[in-house]
């Protein structure tokens, strides 16, 4: 029997302007013409990093999907934050098209191309950085001291401006990126452990440790912007329940995976099966998922049977 045919991928067509003067008709008209079948629009200052439709669009898109823009500046406010983005892309095995650059990362050109603008990034952070240090070095040899005086000098006002900036640049970026993590970790917490949850969430291509995934959630919940039901000691488990719990954690983080998905995902942590195997196969995940319901955990019913 022939094999069927792929599933045609979708385009997502994502316009942004910088103000309410601009008008996005020129960015929907070719995007439209490229074939979108869907378009988000977004309100904001290019070098902002609050992208609300932005942050949406990239948790809903799946695997198969084009997400496409007019031009780069349409969707990243520097070239960091756009290998940031193709990388969460390419995470959920999605891709990207720039309509007006040569960048479209289905295809061994556009993938050139991108590897072309990681490499000017990562020369662009070089020359700031020699620069910087060149600047400092002639400012000490002309003998003028560094640093601001009020910071030399301790001043109560200065400290505290300085505080407020430290935590605005830290917590930015942490809400910037919440959706990507969060939704996890209420899912997870306090019922699992912080090492499981981390677990979970790196096996997706993140990187985080325990600490610093408790900072970041006691952060947002002195923020009032999370539970801090969060933060509780998560209740004592027998060790044989933990796989139990992982996968079950790794279930309810994605209702939409299989089971095929998640025994792929579980090999990619390193996880053994029960009897100490490395390949998991779908009714070994379907077990340990059936476990869980038995001990009343609230599971996708989607996951019942998929495979």
């Amino acid at each position: 029997m022939a094999p069927s045919p792929a599933p045609k991928r979708r385009l997502i067509g994502y316009a942004r302007v910088s103000t309410e003067d601009q008008m996005t008709d020129a960015q929907l008209i070719e995007l439209k013409a490229a074939g979108c079948v869907t378009i988000h629009q977004e309100q904001g200052s290019g070098a902002s990093r609050t992208r609300p439709v932005l942050a949406q669009l990239l948790k809903d898109i799946r695997a198969g999907d084009v997400l496409v823009v007019v031009r780069l500046d349409r969707l990243a406010r520097s070239v960091s934050h756009l290998l940031e983005v193709i990388e969460g892309l390419e995470r959920k095995n999605a891709h990207f098209k720039s309509l007006q650059d040569p960048i479209d990362t289905s295809t061994p050109q556009g993938m050139f191309s991108l590897q072309v603008l990681g490499a000017v990034a990562q020369l662009e952070r070089s020359l700031i950085s020699e620069r910087t240090k060149a600047g400092l070095r002639a400012a000490k040899a002309r003998g003028k001291v560094l640093g601001s005086p009020g910071v030399r000098e301790r001043r109560p006002e200065t400290l505290r401006r300085l505080e407020v900036a430290r935590e605005k640049r830290y917590l930015e970026p942490l809400i910037a990126s919440a959706d990507r993590w969060m939704p996890t970790v209420k899912r997870m917490r306090p019922g699992r452990p912080w090492g499981d949850v981390v677990q979970v969430l790196n096996g997706w291509g993140q990187d985080w440790t325990e600490e610093r995934l408790r900072r970041a959630v006691r952060k947002l919940v002195s923020q009032r912007m999370a539970d801090p039901v969060l933060l509780q000691k998560s209740p004592p488990r027998p060790a044989e329940d933990r796989l139990v719990t992982l996968i079950a954690g790794i279930a309810m983080a994605d209702p939409d995976l299989s089971l095929r998905d998640i025994a792929a995902q579980l090999e990619r942590m390193r996880e053994r099966t029960p009897r100490g195997g490395t390949k998991w196969n779908a009714s070994s995940v379907k077990q340990q998922l059936d476990r869980a319901r038995s001990a009343g955990l609230m599971l996708p019913t989607s996951q019942q049977g998929a495979g």
